[in-house]
């Protein structure tokens, strides 16, 4: 029997494929091809399976795997965020079927569901299923022999990062039989990477970068930091978490580094997680055991600033007590971490490149010289370059510390993260306030999805602790949990709009109408930029009783006209995409050329 709220489908008939058929669209003036909001590319299969046969042959099996595999969960990413807008009005179980549908119409396969059980509230996960005619083992078949491991790389990347992204948690599925291992159909398995166990470390190394090239086999054993989060593992405070395309790149930059003594400042928006990646770095170098010293710049006056960088003697100012080391002299073998390092007064910088080119330093109030052994990390959320050009900052030493720059994405560019950081900060925070919290409900993961995150992984973080204490025990978190405003609730502050985007409520400009089109509205707020001044006044459309459907077509015709009949221009212009664009011209019967 299947527990209320979850979702059980056993050999089940899908949907009609016609909504996603409809986001489909061939534009030949431009040589451009849409889904919905994405552009897609027709590739020959012969063609991907002579790349995969010179990938295998040049860079080896297991890395060739880890492309693929990161490759096709990013795509999965992809469609489960299509998969809310396209059936936002449909059931739980048909939008989670926009993946095996989407498997089918985009030339993967077909895919046969066996047994599918799955309650985001409880996060909890189990899905089996048949692949019949899969074009990974078609093409791995002609080139090699029958082997004795799966080969659908692409897809099990697809199916893992598809139900991550519609979970909002981490769902790992493994492939345990296939067609390139001479079994009749592929069969694949997915659960809650915890409830895999020690039996995921495989499959989880090729989603990560460098993985396959002797990170795993170099922690013995285990996933090295920035894998996905495993149990036992998930929730520790300095874990680097991700999976996204930048997460992977940042992560390989630290690699790269963490073996040298090169001093690497860290670049990115307040909130991204400079630290953390500082600390891992730390933990990837040669100086692992020894200490990892971090000073925030901005929270220390500037009066103190020199003392608290190379210490003081005792008497060298009022209230100098006793003699005190350093940040310098504390980190000395190891590693001092400078965050927000733009900050700094332009005395402060002096000294603090001096420190960094003679490796010495010399306490307030002291005549003698230390010796150090540091490596430099700073951060900033600051143009180091720009504020040099300004005179802010000493350009000597930007480009002292701007010896290996590691830009950190905002997590708005990288929502392939977020399912893994709420389980990370679920896990935590559980673990920290004595809570039993299951997870997340459906219309909790929309909003965090949606959500643009100014404040970044730290309002990630503030934000689900604040859902774990409000929320009771063994219930899910919910969004009126998770987003406040002062003390009334996210329904009185935010509001899901008609694509399921949270956006924050304008008390002067809301319109309570549950009919009104969002875009004909944000249409109508485009006027002034697209029409003459005069044109379009609103006394003359109040006293002419000019209707928002005209105002929409007034200004389709106008776009069109201003973009000399390119579809997809006017699209721009009007801030829509261009499926939207050509419904509504044919809707309107307004000539157009394409594009």
């Amino acid at each position: 029997m299947v527990p209320p709220g979850s979702q059980k489908i056993d050999k089940v008939r899908f949907p009609d494929l016609a909504d996603l058929l409809a986001r489909l669209h061939f534009s030949t003036s431009d040589g451009r091809i849409w889904l919905d909001e994405q552009r897609m590319l027709l590739v020959h299969a012969s063609a991907l399976g002579t790349l995969r046969k010179e990938m295998i042959e040049t860079l080896g099996l297991d890395v060739a795997r880890g492309f693929l595999t990161r490759m096709g969960y990013h795509s999965g990413v992809q469609d489960a965020q299509m998969a809310r807008r396209v059936r936002s009005n449909a059931t739980v179980k048909d939008t989670f079927i926009v993946g095996p549908q989407m498997h089918c119409l985009e030339g993967i396969g077909l895919s046969e569901a066996v047994r599918l059980e799955f309650d985001v509230e409880k996060g909890t996960h189990y899905g089996e299923f048949l692949w019949t005619s899969p074009v990974e083992d078609e093409e791995h078949t002609r080139h090699f022999e029958i082997g004795t491991e799966p080969a659908c790389w692409m897809q099990i990347g697809y199916a893992s990062g598809f139900s991550t992204e519609f979970m909002g948690r981490p769902v790992l599925y493994r492939e345990v039989e296939c067609q390139s291992m001479g079994q009749p159909a592929c069969r694949i398995v997915g659960k809650l990477i915890e409830e895999w166990g020690d039996d995921a470390l495989e499959d989880l190394r090729y989603l990560m970068p460098g993985a396959v090239a002797g990170g795993f086999a170099s922690s013995g054993g285990r996933p090295a930091s920035g894998m996905l989060p495993t149990a036992g593992e998930v929730g520790d405070k300095h874990d680097a978490v991700g999976i996204s395309p930048g997460f992977n790149a940042a992560m390989h930059m630290v690699r790269k580094v963490a073996p040298t003594q090169a001093t690497v400042l860290f670049l990115g928006e307040s909130g991204v997680g400079k630290e953390v990646f500082a600390r891992t770095l730390h933990r990837f170098s040669a100086r692992s055991d020894k200490p990892f010293i971090a000073l925030n710049c901005a929270a220390i006056p500037e009066q103190l600033i020199e003392s608290e960088l190379f210490g003081v003697e005792r008497g060298a100012f009022t209230g100098a007590t006793q003699s005190r080391a350093g940040r310098f002299e504390r980190a000395d073998g190891g590693t001092l971490f400078l965050d927000e390092i733009g900050t700094l007064s332009l005395d402060a910088q002096g000294k603090l490149l001096r420190a960094l080119q003679e490796g010495e330093v010399e306490r307030v109030g002291d005549s003698s010289i230390r010796d150090i052994d540091v490596r430099v990390i700073a951060a900033t959320n600051v143009d180091l370059r720009a504020e040099a050009r300004a005179g802010r900052f000493r350009e000597d030493l930007f480009f002292r510390l701007n010896v290996f720059p590691i830009r950190i994405q905002p997590l708005r560019e990288r929502r392939e993260d977020i399912p893994l950081l709420m389980t990370h900060f679920l896990a935590r925070f559980n673990r920290r306030h004595g809570r039993r919290l299951t997870g997340f409900t459906q219309r909790a993961v929309d909003a965090m999805l949606s959500y643009d995150w100014p404040g970044n992984i730290r309002e990630m973080e503030n934000v689900i602790e604040r859902g774990v204490i409000l929320a009771a025990d063994n219930t899910a978190i919910d969004s009126p949990h998770l987003f406040t405003c002062g003390e009334e609730i996210v329904n009185q502050c935010f509001e899901l709009d008609r694509k399921g985007r949270l956006v924050a409520k304008d008390p002067k400009a809301y319109i309570d109408d549950e009919d009104l089109d969002a875009d004909v509205e944000r249409i109508y707020h485009r006027v002034n930029v697209l029409l003459s001044p005069g044109e379009c006044k609103d006394d003359d459309a109040e006293r002419e009783g000019v209707s928002l459907d005209d105002i929409e077509t007034m200004l389709l015709r106008k776009a069109i006209d201003k973009a000399q009949g390119n579809v997809a221009a006017a699209a721009r212009l009007l801030g829509i995409t261009r499926p939207q664009m050509v419904y509504r011209l044919k809707n309107r019967g307004i000539a157009h050329r394409g594009g």
